[in-house]
């Protein structure tokens, strides 16, 4: 009985201590004897104690730092570099035992990979054109970095060049080349802007005189239209009132001398007024009979 349950109380504790569980971020390599076994998914999983052993590999996406580094540009200048690396194991049986067989440290080795990929794509370029065409080398980086590792069972994600810094008197120089070109833009902009106010001033006060000058124009036409109707005016009905207004004028002033008018006999005084002025004479009762 002693021997029973000494045999039943050590396969438990084999039993416990075979237990392995394994998270979902991560996969798993059961080696028995140093020797590749079987893989171990996530879940509840379990190994012979000291006979096997369970290697987990992280799956998800990972970060490492290229480290900064001093690279010479084609221009002969020392531009220290930076990148970062995103990457993960794939998650399948095959992959998971290349990144553990196939590669020793495959984060140091991206590392360092990485490190030598800028060196030669940054070598060939010069400092300005490397600070403006930085989608150009990640896009170069990540291109490499996928081709090295296709055997590494890994997935580069992307790339990303954190910094490209020049020497401090390199980066003076530019930043006054900067100040000097955003000033030389202002110029242009204001001297833009200042043109084209004058020219809508200008627009304006040519608007303005074409609108005086109209104005003078409709006003002398109407100015003229009305001595027009006046002289037609006066050609009708002024000629022949002046002279029976120059008549008028002359009995007044006879009138006023005390001129001594003779009027024949059976004449009436107002015909011989009115002929003096000019009228017809008034009819009598006789000369209408």
């Amino acid at each position: 009985m002693n021997v029973l349950t000494l045999i039943v109380v050590t396969a438990i504790v084999i039993f416990l201590m075979g237990i392995r569980i394994v998270r979902p971020t991560h996969r798993g390599l059961i080696e028995r004897f140093g020797k590749y076994n079987r893989f171990a998914s996530p879940g509840f999983n379990w190994v012979f104690p000291i006979i096997e052993v369970l290697y987990q590999v992280n799956v998800t996406e990972q970060m490492v730092d290229a480290e900064p580094q001093e690279i010479i540009t084609n221009d002969n200048l020392n531009a220290k570099v930076d990148a970062q690396v995103y990457f993960k194991v794939k998650a399948d049986e095959n992959d998971v035992k290349n990144c553990q067989y196939s590669v020793n440290n495959y984060q140091w080795q991206i590392v360092n990979l990485a490190r030598t990929t800028l060196r030669n794509i940054i070598g060939t370029l010069t400092l300005k054109s490397a600070n403006s065409e930085r989608g150009k080398i990640n896009a170069e980086l990540h291109k490499t970095l996928c081709e090295e590792t296709a055997s590494w069972g890994l997935e580069i994600v992307r790339t990303e060049l954190k910094e490209i810094d020049p020497p401090k008197d390199v980066q003076e120089t530019m930043n006054k080349v900067v100040k000097a070109e955003n000033e030389k833009i202002s110029a242009i902009d204001f001297a833009t802007a200042t043109e084209t106010a004058a020219d809508g001033q200008k627009r304006a006060e040519i608007k303005k005189a074409e609108g005086i000058k109209q104005a003078r124009i409709l006003a002398a036409e109407g100015e003229a239209e009305a001595i027009r109707l006046v002289n037609e005016a006066a050609e009708k009905y002024f000629t022949g009132n002046a002279q029976i207004l120059r008549k008028l004028e002359a009995v007044e002033k006879s009138l006023e001398n005390n001129a001594k008018i003779v009027v024949p006999a059976n004449t009436e005084l107002v015909n011989v007024i009115g002929e003096m002025a000019g009228f017809l004479p008034i009819k009598t009762k006789e000369d209408k009979r």
